[in-house]
């Protein structure tokens, strides 16, 4: 280590020291937390305070969120063919669940969000109660119990068959189906 790579007592951050939030930001940056916005006047800021003590109904630092889940494997039976279905094969299934606004961004509560090992659950059990001749179908009634369980702003399913039976070399074959909650 160098002379110059080597930590001074008065560096602003040391390893062994723990972060602050205004650790950061410069003394400069106009938008330290303790300070009023450059734009905003003492008596503008005040108001906004204000505000949000009068119980706003507009929380602001809400993220949207948005769950995923890939390659969920199951044994099903689905397909055109009567030997497809009575046969069964391997099925892949990728989610997207739009969340939106949730407060499990700031309680870290399970029941403030959706419980993605429970989705899944759900999904298996859609998927291998009854069969269906194409994956549009199947992916649209995912699609449909998920809006219908969960408090979601939108589902995204995709169906991918591995090893598809048709007679010309392909890796795989996928439906996509997209909907949204209705307000």
């Amino acid at each position: 280590m160098d002379e110059d790579d080597e930590l001074r007592p008065d560096d602003p951050l040391r390893p062994d020291d723990p972060l602050r939030p205004d650790d950061l930001l410069r003394p400069d940056d106009p938008l330290r937390p303790d300070e009023p916005h450059a734009e905003e006047s003492e008596e503008e800021y005040e108001e906004i305070g204000e505000d949000e003590d009068e119980g706003d109904e507009h929380e602001e630092g809400l993220e949207s969120v948005t769950i995923e889940i890939t390659g969920l494997s199951l044994y099903t039976h689905h397909g055109v063919s009567e030997a497809e279905r009575e046969v069964g094969q391997r099925l892949m299934l990728d989610l997207r669940l739009e969340v939106g606004e949730t407060d499990a961004t700031v309680t870290d509560r399970i029941e403030d969000t959706v419980d993605y090992a429970e989705v899944c659950q759900l999904v298996a059990l859609i998927a291998q109660q009854r069969s269906h001749r194409t994956l549009e179908r199947l992916c649209a009634t995912i699609a449909e119990r998920l809006l219908a369980d969960y408090e979601l702003e939108g589902v995204w399913v995709k169906a991918t068959k591995p090893e598809p039976p048709i007679a010309l070399p392909v890796d795989e074959v996928s439906v996509e189906v997209w909907r949204e909650a209705e307000d």
